[in-house]
């Protein structure tokens, strides 16, 4: 009986392992990375712009709004927590929270009245935002903007937590614009080659060009870079990759504005700022590295914490620990932001504080005009 009971155990543990590794294949063989310089398909308006021109006026000297956002692939309320920020949360609570995060985020951007809009995290097919196409959700609040959808994520069916699968998910970054897009590009980020890959988004950045009336084009980048735990060789060669595409651009003598969600502090000193429990050292939220920024190019929020100093920064956070649900105690730090060019005349600069209703991220805005 007891040789029988081992038997039993044996056979149980080789199937256990023999699944697993069948799994781990699986994940393997399905992984993929999409080509450097993809071109993008820019959707039209789905409704006629009446106050649309087919470029930006330059002697109208026209004041802008380019507002970002990420909508935590519509999941993120303030009840959410994250698996993989400690919480215990892998899918969105139903697919009626899901459309009412993607229509609230996009009502309160809309209200602001952009001129553009870069959206990070936008699910096209995912278990968990129950496959809801939210690119669509997203083309209805704004039925006069041209559009542009670039994919940062595909993954096979993650099986974990096992209570809750995160499931096979395809997301990516929306960029939207009030003026005609003439042509859009995907650009590859370099990421980890180890394990950590598995895990991490194909990581990249749109970039869309919209023309104004000198010849010169307004350039927007709209910017994801990795986090959770990718090391500092990693995060130098992403930086570095991006601006080098700024610095061409800028030394074509077009406007560029790089907006999106950055994955550091982008203050520096977002604990001081807000009295975070976690010691930036440790944290994965650790300090941008503002010392690298090209010259000729500024980080919004940065500028305007060394105008106002830490005691003057009221801005409130754009990220919140998403370890659990949010209470207003959260750890916050300011992670979305702009890097803009010096032919970019800034005008205005925020956080718009949403109090993390409909994402773990608040957007930014900011105000502009062009040299």
């Amino acid at each position: 009986m007891a040789l029988r009971i081992l038997k039993v155990i044996v056979a149980l543990f080789v199937a256990v392992l023999l699944a697993a590794g069948l799994y781990a294949a699986y994940v393997m063989v399905s992984y993929h990375r999409l080509d450097d310089n993809l071109a993008l398909a820019v959707d039209s308006p789905a409704a006629p712009n009446e106050g649309g021109a087919p470029a930006i006026d330059l002697t109208l000297n026209p004041e802008m709004t380019v507002v970002s956002a990420n909508l935590g692939f519509g999941a993120y309320n303030q009840a959410f927590d994250f698996f993989m920020d400690g919480g215990t949360g892998s899918v969105a609570a139903s697919p009626e929270a899901v459309t009412k995060s993607i229509e609230g985020s996009a009502a309160a951007v809309k209200s602001l009245a952009p001129t553009f809009v870069l959206f990070q995290e936008v699910d096209i097919d995912g278990t968990r935002s129950y496959h809801i196409n939210e690119y669509d959700l997203l083309r209805r609040q704004y039925p006069a903007f041209w559009s542009v959808f670039c994919q940062n994520y595909d993954s096979p069916f993650l099986a974990w937590p096992l209570y809750a699968p995160h499931g096979a998910n395809k997301a990516g970054l929306v960029t939207l614009s009030a003026y005609p897009v003439t042509d859009g590009t995907r650009r590859s980020l370099p990421i980890s080659e180890g394990l950590g890959k598995f895990l991490d988004l194909d990581r990249c950045y749109s970039i869309c060009r919209i023309p104004t009336s000198s010849g010169a084009d307004l350039v927007l980048f709209n910017v994801h870079l990795s986090a959770y735990g990718a090391d500092a060789d990693i995060m130098a060669a992403q930086r570095a990759t991006l601006y080098e595409d700024m610095k061409r651009e800028r030394a074509a003598g077009n406007y560029v504005i790089a907006g999106g969600d950055y994955n550091h502090d982008m203050i520096g000193v977002s604990g001081d700022v807000y009295g975070n429990a976690a010691d930036a050292v440790e944290s994965w939220a650790k300090p941008y590295d503002f010392d690298g920024v090209p010259e000729g190019f500024t980080v919004a929020s940065k500028a305007k914490l060394d105008e106002t100093g830490i005691a003057g920064f009221s801005d409130a956070g754009t990220c919140r620990d998403a370890g659990r649900p949010y209470d207003g105690t959260n750890d916050r730090w300011v992670m979305d932001t702009f890097i803009y060019s010096d032919n970019v005349e800034p005008t205005f600069y925020e956080t718009v504080d949403l109090d993390f209703a409909y994402s773990d991220h608040n957007p930014v805005l900011l105000k502009f005009r062009l040299k």
